[in-house]
């Protein structure tokens, strides 16, 4: 039976208030939403398929050429599509990490190492994975920030990984999805590093930053035009619709929402951190728009109850029951939870 390993369930469990995905608390701008609206006259058509207008105002926005750009229908198809395009024999990823990219490199029969975050070292990329970077690798996935556990690399860490990699011909993809969420994303991207490092791909989605992941829009950056041409030609014609596209390019003149957003969150996310320790959990300090922590067993469960959604994390590589993410929300949303958590607590 087909399952969902995800959060946002929505459509199976009911819900009062959902922390089980990691999406902008403000909800879709209301540009965003005009534009999809707008949209449904342009439906009889065809959308472009090279996403042309698209490109060409996030190559203005971000001061980046238009062929290091590729969109696609989701971060996640550019997930499989990157991985169907290189065809690696050989990966590596840290667990936990989110679930796609073991999936699609299983879908592409490649072997996958997986190098354990662990709680003893606070689940903190190590210098020693650079150990784990042998010569018979090809890919190597990892997310910065990290889901679940919302935690970033340090930089240094970072670039002696790239030089490791670039040095024996190995791909990294770094999932930057979550990025836009920190205070200052710019000092924390290795976006500056492309022209330095052609075997660099770089994630993005729109997804969570605007808040539109039912509208499905990413894309992948990387300096090698050839690469992005392969990846391109793996995936299929006229995979991103045109209301996506129009979504897109009314999101990237909303600077101002994303700063409230930030604002708000690095907020909300001390003060839920807080209530959730004062109620007895244990919580990482998380840099991201979600919190990671570890309860009781069975407080998804009990929470989902009271109609609250939070993601269970037992089903990530390296993570047993008891591990779990909520996203940080609106302050009267996360006092619900803190809340519930809290009550639930007593009875544990």
């Amino acid at each position: 039976m087909r399952q969902n390993p995800h959060g946002g369930d929505i459509y199976t469990k009911k819900c009062r208030v959902d922390f089980s995905v990691n999406v902008n608390p403000l909800g879709t701008p209301e540009s965003v939403k005009e534009a999809v609206r707008k949209s449904a006259e342009s439906v009889e058509q065809y959308p472009d398929a090279l996403c042309r207008d698209l490109t060409r105002a996030l190559s203005e926005k971000e001061q980046l050429p238009e062929e290091n750009i590729l969109f696609a229908n989701g971060a996640a198809e550019l997930i499989f599509a990157l991985t169907q395009a290189l065809r690696p024999k050989k990966a590596l990823i840290a667990a936990p990490g989110f679930a796609e990219y073991e999936a699609a490199l299983s879908a592409a029969g490649c072997f996958i190492r997986m190098y354990p975050l662990q709680k003893e070292k606070g689940f903190l990329l190590q210098d020693d994975f650079c150990d784990d970077l042998t010569d018979d690798l090809d890919l190597v996935f990892l997310c910065n920030p990290n889901n679940p556990t919302g935690l970033t690399i340090p930089q240094e860490l970072l670039l002696k990984i790239l030089d490791n990699c670039r040095e024996r011909n190995i791909y990294l993809v770094l999932d930057e999805c979550f990025i836009e969420f920190l205070p200052e994303p710019e000092k924390v991207t290795m976006q500056g590093k492309l022209d330095e490092y052609p075997n660099l791909l770089i994630l993005r989605a729109f997804t969570k930053i605007y808040a539109m992941p039912g509208l499905r829009l990413g894309y992948l950056l990387c300096s090698d035009e050839d690469l992005l041409d392969r990846i391109s030609r793996s995936m299929q014609s006229w995979n991103v619709s045109i209301p996506a596209q129009m979504a897109g390019l009314a999101a990237l003149n909303e600077d101002a929402y994303v700063k409230e957003a930030r604002e708000l969150i690095g907020k909300e996310r001390a003060w839920m951190k807080a209530e959730l320790e004062k109620a007895g959990l244990t919580v990482w300090d998380s840099c991201a728009n979600y919190l990671f922590f570890e309860g009781p067993k069975g407080l998804a469960a009990r929470l989902e109850k009271g109609g609250i959604l939070i993601r269970d994390c037992s089903n990530y590589p390296g993570l047993a029951d008891g591990y779990y993410r909520a996203a940080v929300r609106t302050h009267e949303e996360n006092q619900i939870l803190t809340e519930a958590v809290s009550q639930i607590l007593q009875w544990f």
